[in-house]
């Protein structure tokens, strides 16, 4: 089990100027919407910052998060 604000915190380690909106769907802690707003996101494409965001989450994303809408872009 992993809380939005959990997954906040772990996303503004790995970027911390981000802007960084998470917000849990269902109430269940698996299921979650994400918004994240990076200056060096702006060179690059959008399925390199989902990476990078994935990244960033760790084992959190393959063994506590089930379903992650994500948005990602530059200010």
């Amino acid at each position: 089990m992993i809380t939005a604000e959990e997954i906040r915190a772990k996303l503004l380690e790995a970027f911390p100027q981000a802007r960084v909106q998470v917000v849990d769907t269902t109430g269940t802690f698996d299921h979650f919407d994400a918004v994240v707003v990076e200056e060096s996101f702006r060179t690059l494409s959008r399925v390199r910052q989902h990476q990078a965001v994935y990244e960033a989450l760790g084992d959190a994303f393959r063994d506590r998060i089930h379903a992650l809408a994500l948005k990602t872009m530059a200010p």
